[in-house]
């Protein structure tokens, strides 16, 4: 009866998809995997009635491989014996708080946040964001406005409750436990008791692979998960060994399935690495694991997001590893890279097609945040072209708040546009690669 159940499940998975036509975002091919996620969430006996069918292990789940070697020290210092190095956002204080968390898990495959009304909807709005860091400035602003009112104004507020979904960077561990890294100049961390301030804010997802997840050890690093867990907001990029840092999480939004990886190319010690028993982060100064992860990923999904942290603090251009990396990340299988760590924004290219954004900067963090912005990526089902476009907003005392003013507007798209990469932006925000050139010019 339970291989009949699979098997019914499957079948009706394909003629569902199969009415939908032929879209980009409706391949056929990808039914097995999904159904086979969505039976073994039915139950214990989900997983045997795969085994069963020959299928073996569940859609989001990525096997092989081992954790990769941060490897040396990197020319550019972002791998010392203790130093964090650059770091230089003065306004931050590190976080501290008590409680504990549970232990659970979250499944390779989910729902996204829309209603179900709209699953037959056109098209859908993901919305990404660079650093989220609850600072004292965030922590102060959010207590005396008794919410997130104080954190978010009403303009990005409504961005992010009426997007699909939204995932964006979290610069900190959720714990009480564990000891400061010695010698780094800046560690975070905050009390399980205030996760529900990203619940507050509207976050699906978040990507733990930076340079703070382990200010406290590997203990506050897998509270964190477990808190994350609790509030039901998904994670890439860390967890208790290699495979779990680097297993993808594969959302459904709006009938759309889209994948995500998390990534960091920033560490202080080579130790933050994720070990094939050891806890960590999935890293890449060898690409070698991220690529990889990458190509395994990509038959499981109709989108691939690849989240990464990267780059050198306070430079509004890109280096040399990140231009390689996203390239190489594109070349993989990823359909967009979206980059974190500067705390500055980074310009915009399209390569083979497809949109690398270097730094989104901070979103949420200190004092002072002169320009930010919230990236929104629109997925049609019909098959038409995805796109991007920008949400431009400023930050101070905790405070962020979208842009509203016309000439503000049009002044910061024109500074995105000077950083960037034969782009144009519109005044809607909406990012134009620059239209390839005739082989007879």
């Amino acid at each position: 009866m339970k291989s009949l159940k699979y098997l019914f499940l499957l079948a009706a998975a394909a003629a569902l998809l199969s009415a939908c036509g032929s879209s980009r975002y409706h391949d056929p091919d990808l039914t097995a995997a999904f159904a086979m996620e969505s039976t073994a969430k039915d139950g214990a006996a989900g997983g045997e009635a795969a085994q069963a069918d020959g299928e073996g292990g569940s859609a989001g789940e990525i096997s092989g491989g081992s954790g990769n070697a941060a490897g040396e020290i990197s020319a550019d210092g972002e791998i010392s014996s203790g130093n964090e190095g650059n770091t230089s956002d003065e306004e931050i204080l590190s976080g501290d708080g008590d409680n504990s968390a549970a232990n659970t898990s979250n499944s390779g495959i989910s729902g996204s946040n829309s209603d179900p009304a709209e699953e037959n909807s056109s098209s859908v709005d993901l919305l990404f964001s660079g650093d989220i860091y609850l600072s004292d400035h965030v922590l102060n602003a959010y207590d005396k406005a008794g919410g997130i009112s104080g954190v978010l104004d009403e303009g990005f507020r409504t961005a992010i409750s009426e997007a699909d979904y939204f995932a964006g960077n979290q610069e900190f561990p959720f714990s009480s436990r564990g000891q400061a890294a010695p010698d780094k100049q800046y560690t975070f961390r905050l009390p399980e008791s205030r996760v529900p301030i990203m619940n507050e804010i509207g976050t699906n997802l978040v990507t733990l692979a930076n340079n703070h997840t382990l200010d406290f050890g590997t203990d506050a690093m897998l509270d964190t998960i477990s808190a994350l867990d609790s509030a039901e907001i998904l994670h890439v990029g860390a967890g208790a060994n290699s495979e779990e840092a680097r297993k993808p999480q594969i959302v459904d939004v709006g009938g759309i399935r889209v994948g995500f990886i998390g990534a960091s190319r920033v560490i202080p010690v080579a130790s933050w690495t994720a070990g094939a028993s050891s806890p960590g982060l999935l890293t890449a100064y060898d690409p070698a694991l991220l690529v990889q992860t990458i190509e395994e990923t990509r038959p499981l999904c109709d989108y691939l997001v690849v989240l990464i942290h990267w780059g050198v603090e306070r430079a509004e251009m890109p280096v040399d590893h990140q231009t390689s990396l996203g390239r190489r990340c594109i070349d993989a299988g990823a359909d967009l890279v979206v980059g974190s760590h500067p705390h500055v924004l980074q310009g915009i290219e399209y390569y083979s097609g497809k949109p690398i954004v270097y730094s989104l900067g901070n979103f949420i963090f200190g004092s002072s945040i002169p320009r930010t912005a919230l990236l929104k990526l629109t997925l049609s089902e019909d098959g038409s072209e995805p796109h991007l476009s920008l949400l431009p907003g400023t930050s101070s005392a905790g405070y962020t708040r979208m842009l509203t003013d016309a000439a503000e507007k049009e002044s910061f798209y024109q500074y995105m546009e000077s950083i960037s990469f034969d782009i144009s932006i519109d005044e809607n925000g909406v990012i134009h690669p620059a239209a390839p050139q005739s082989e007879d010019n």
